[in-house]
């Protein structure tokens, strides 16, 4: 019976090149691979299954973390990848990073051990020197979702975000309102920036000048949008609208309304993002920002699986996911005795 010792033999190459061949040819040349495929099959060789599996790691096992299981989109995630991976005969392994990279980098380690087979990474924002390490110590094919990642060349799950606000932002101008506030996330994530440039893109397409003193981050928490919000609504000159940047920041910023005893829309206008059940059901029916969670998680798992099954090679892509603006009544002109603000020179 022909060994892995024989084909490198008869191919003039290496054994962790005829591996590499087998397992993952997008490491070699596509004359190499060429080459040892010939070997193989002029031998009849065939690993031993066991074996394989354990150099593939086939574990059933994918890994998923997530920046903050609290929120609904996190948790609509899980839920969409670990449907669509149950559909394909894998398990999904949990974990929630709290948007500590301390926690991330724990995770990452963790699952090195439990020998998955690939993993889906929505990135905390903060800096690590060690994430891109710990990524390639894996050895498993990963997909990132929700937040993209420079340089690192994996594929990537995504929403259009300047998009998203760019027609959040839109909608409130088209309503009237020329003092917009945002309350956004931290700028050193991907998403809040990119959602940060589709706000200040919105403001310059209608003439409006960009004031940075409109602008609040909140990390993309309820309680710190809420004290947003009332620090905003304090203000001597207050904005007629909020546009809050995600579901748990909506949430932070309608408490901020009912604190201070204002009705929306009538003193404030409010667009978030995610459009969750509870946004059709609270008063006024709140206008939001859908993203596509389901298939975001559905894409990034089938994405993946083609990575552990050899059937994608090639270099990571990009997959941008559309939003869609969804006009309910939680939007309103603004008070007549509203200020107006400077036009963008």
């Amino acid at each position: 019976m022909a060994t892995i010792r024989d084909v490198a033999r008869l191919a003039n190459v290496s054994m962790a090149t005829v591996s590499n061949a087998l397992n993952s040819a997008d490491r070699v040349s596509e004359e190499l691979r060429a080459r040892v495929q010939a070997a193989v099959d002029k031998l009849g060789y065939a690993p031993h299954p066991a074996a394989r599996s354990l150099r593939k790691r086939t574990s059933g096992l994918l890994g998923l973390v997530v920046g903050d299981i609290t929120n609904p989109f996190f948790s609509d995630l899980f839920a969409a990848v670990e449907d669509a991976a149950a559909a394909r005969g894998h398990l999904v392994l949990l974990c929630n990073s709290s948007e500590k990279v301390e926690r991330e980098e724990a995770h990452l380690k963790m699952l090195r051990s439990q020998r998955i087979d690939g993993l889906i990474l929505a990135p905390t924002g903060a800096v690590s020197m060690n994430r891109a390490a710990l990524l390639a110590q894996l050895e498993v094919p990963v997909v990132l979702v929700d937040r993209a990642m420079d340089g690192l060349g994996y594929d990537a799950v995504v929403l259009d975000n300047r998009r998203a606000a760019f027609e959040a932002t839109s909608h409130l101008v088209a309503a009237g309102h020329r003092r917009i506030a945002l309350i956004n996330g931290p700028d050193v994530v991907r998403t809040a920036a990119d959602r940060l440039a589709g706000y200040r893109e919105a403001l310059l397409a209608a003439g409006i000048a960009f004031d940075p003193g409109l602008v609040r981050d909140a990390g993309f928490q309820e309680a710190p949008a809420c004290r947003a919000a009332v620090d905003l609504l304090r203000a001597d000159v207050p904005p007629t609208a909020i546009f809050a940047t995600n579901n748990l920041m909506t949430l932070g910023t309608i408490r901020a309304l009912a604190d201070l005893g204002l009705k929306c829309p009538e003193d404030v206008s409010i667009v978030g993002i995610d459009d969750l059940p509870w946004a059709d059901s609270v008063s006024p029916r709140l206008t939001a920002v859908a993203q596509p969670v389901r298939a975001i998680g559905e894409t990034a798992l089938n994405i993946l699986l083609d990575r552990v099954t050899g059937s994608r090679l090639g270099p990571g892509t990009v997959t941008v996911m559309a939003p869609r603006l969804i006009i309910r009544r939680s939007c309103g002109t603004p008070s007549p005795t509203a200020t107006e603000p400077a036009h963008a020179a």
